[in-house]
């Protein structure tokens, strides 16, 4: 099954600007240890730190579809990166994302199989 593992923090962009290489060491630690686990029990299919919310456009609903700058919904937690992986089961995937950086809110979603014909 593919998930995708949605990583996110109260301010994440302004802490990780004032953190100190230890802290960050800390953190691509948790990303090494996530990695590897991941490897043994199925595949890092892709994944990615995001740009700041400051960089996102959002794209509305609608016939005119209204391009806006700035994030989909203002918020304190900040989306900071993505991974997509294969794993065995939602629980699996759930247990390996413990891993990854403990400030961190931490959402797995099962990726829907969809065929196009």
């Amino acid at each position: 099954m593919k998930f995708l593992v949605l990583m996110a923090e109260e301010d994440h962009f302004a802490r990780w600007d004032a953190a100190d290489e230890n802290e960050r060491q800390a953190v691509f630690e948790c990303f090494h240890a996530f990695d590897a686990a991941v490897k043994e029990r199925g595949a890092v299919l892709g994944g990615e730190a995001l740009a700041a919310p400051s960089e996102a456009r959002t794209v509305g609903p609608g016939p005119e579809r209204a391009v806006t700058d700035g994030p989909y919904a203002e918020t304190v937690e900040q989306t900071g990166g993505f991974y997509l992986v294969e794993l065995p089961s939602h629980e699996v995937a759930v247990e390996l994302a413990a891993l990854l950086p403990p400030a961190y809110t931490i959402e797995v979603r099962p990726v829907v199989d969809v065929v196009f014909d």
